[in-house]
């Protein structure tokens, strides 16, 4: 195995086989880290626009400070990161099914893993968010069932159509979206992430529930080839 690629870990999941990859690209004297679930590329380090924009469109929306934040799915953790870099979070518990994921931030083996493990206001938590967002608690973490949140962020599946697990769509049901709005605050927001350009049906399943919705698409250029890429960001708003 050459300096150039590095496989820093494999293990196998119920949900299938997960890698998680060091490669340096030499166009841009970089290393990018990427996680694989089986032959699927899950993420790359060279791609967190939309992450990010994730965090910021999604807290941009709340005028108060000590905010209690949920992120669903940790993955290389950029979201994560950008909610605990807005003054404006008081607390962050983020959700994963995945406790490799968790173990690789807590063993140093992605570069976000120190700040994230190490920061008092973030919890990682091994925990499947969409069983959560059912649940009849009033609050996703586990630790602090009974306390609402001000913001929840999700990014897990590609987009509402295409989902990693058949058990994640019944989520972005209007009866899905409906439970999981019970879990913010009066005028708590709840932001998703998406592959896809804004879907109409999802769109309308997110007005049955929340009182104020709008999508944001977000364009960036692909690091290597000259290339816009486009993903979504959907916030939705509770009523106050």
């Amino acid at each position: 195995m050459s300096l150039l690629f590095k496989e820093l870990d494999y293990r196998p999941t119920p949900m299938g086989v997960l890698s998680l990859r060091r490669r340096r690209e030499l166009s841009l004297e970089i290393d990018v880290y990427e996680i694989k679930l089986d032959d699927e590329y899950l993420m790359s380090s060279l791609f967190t626009d939309a992450e990010v924009a994730l965090a910021d469109l999604g807290l941009a929306e709340l005028d108060r400070n000590n905010l209690n934040v949920v992120v669903g799915g940790l993955g290389l953790g950029y979201t994560a990161k950008a909610a605990l870099d807005n003054p404006k979070t008081g607390k962050l518990a983020v959700l994963d099914t995945l406790n490799e994921v968790i173990e690789w931030h807590q063993e140093g083996l992605l570069p976000l893993g120190e700040q994230l493990a190490h920061d008092p206001r973030c919890a990682l938590v091994h925990g499947d968010f969409f069983a959560a967002s059912f649940a009849d608690t009033p609050g996703m973490n586990p630790a602090e069932p009974n306390v609402k949140h001000d913001a929840i962020l999700l990014d897990v599946d590609h987009s509402p159509s295409n989902v990693l697990h058949p058990d994640h769509a019944r989520l972005y049901t209007e009866d899905g979206l409906k439970r999981l709005a019970r879990h913010l605050v009066p005028g708590g927001i709840f932001a998703l992430w998406s592959t896809e350009m804004p879907e109409a049906w999802f769109e309308a399943n997110l007005k049955s529930a929340f009182d104020s919705v709008r999508a944001e698409v977000i364009t960036f250029k692909h690091p290597v080839i000259d290339r816009e890429d486009i993903n979504t960001v959907y916030i939705a708003r509770t009523s106050s």
